[in-house]
């Protein structure tokens, strides 16, 4: 306990419905640490939460096509040739690229 770097404690009371009302805001915010909760509540006196669930759905998206251009690259460079099929190819993955990032904006 002497190496602790909060050595300062500060107490005190709620009743039952305003711990509920506490921990339904940490649920909400993904996080099971009270004290940093509420230390950064009483610092800050606001926590925000910002949601890249989109953002990772399209980096995924954005991922997958990548990987179908990389295999049509892979084709041509091991055969030396580049058929009108391969370039239609590539130029339609890229437009569901900018349609993805389109969508999203």
């Amino acid at each position: 306990m002497a190496n602790r770097k909060r050595k300062n404690q500060i107490l005190f009371c709620v009743t039952d419905e305003e711990k509920q009302m506490i921990q339904e805001k940490m649920k909400s915010l993904g996080t099971t640490n009270m004290g940093a909760y509420l230390r950064k509540m009483a610092i800050d006196g606001y926590i925000i939460k910002v949601d890249y669930s989109e953002q990772r759905k399209l980096a995924a998206e954005v991922n997958k096509i990548g990987v179908n251009i990389n295999q049509i690259c892979k084709r041509i460079n091991s055969t030396e040739r580049i058929y009108a099929e391969d370039i239609s190819e590539l130029k339609s993955r890229m437009e569901d690229v900018w349609q993805l990032l389109k969508s999203k904006l």
